[in-house]
């Protein structure tokens, strides 16, 4: 066996090994929106990557050469491929594609805080920070009481403690006191 032929099946089992583990990285299982920014880029191809391309309201990417991509609800990694099919489709012979999350969308704080308002999203936010960043409680504000929304599931409330994690585009109601 030669050099080449060990170097390929090293890296044979590297992906295998990679491809068994359980998925850990949020941003893998993590699916678009509206008003996330993303970053593209496509190997070899500077005029089509990209720093903090936004998905519009409509959950879809304008992307250069193929137009309008629906991406809401996807991975990053099946936006990498939809791009990757949509480029090989007459424009280039064998494109390479990497996206990753630049800026999740706003998390919504308001009720008893100082600040309502939206707040940039990031990785390991939780309630109690959401607050620190609305400029703390109101002197009327509920230890107790506090709703959250998913975007996702907009018709269910959670009434919650203040050290539970947010996702983006969670709507947080700090509420009032009445003693």
């Amino acid at each position: 066996m030669d050099i080449k032929q060990m170097k390929n099946i090293i890296a044979c089992l590297f992906v295998g090994l990679l491809c068994a583990s359980p998925i850990s990285s949020a941003e893998e299982v993590y699916k678009v929106s509206a008003d996330d920014a993303l970053t593209i880029i496509v190997f070899g191809e500077k005029d089509l990557s990209f720093s903090g391309i936004k998905i519009g309201t409509d959950g879809n990417l304008s992307f250069p050469l193929v137009g309008n991509i629906p991406v809401a609800g996807l991975t990053t990694g099946q936006i990498e491929e939809k791009i990757e099919s949509l480029l090989k489709e007459g424009y280039l012979k064998n494109p390479q594609a990497t996206v990753s999350i630049k800026e999740y969308r706003s998390i919504y704080i308001y009720g008893e805080v100082r600040r309502p308002g939206a707040y940039p999203y990031q990785k390991g936010l939780t309630i109690e920070k959401a607050i620190v960043l609305a400029g703390g409680l109101t002197a009327r504000a509920s230890n107790e009481k506090v709703t959250v929304v998913h975007e996702e599931e907009p018709e269910k409330i959670i009434q919650t403690k203040r050290n539970a994690r947010l996702r983006p585009g969670d709507i947080v109601t700090i509420k009032e006191s009445f003693f």
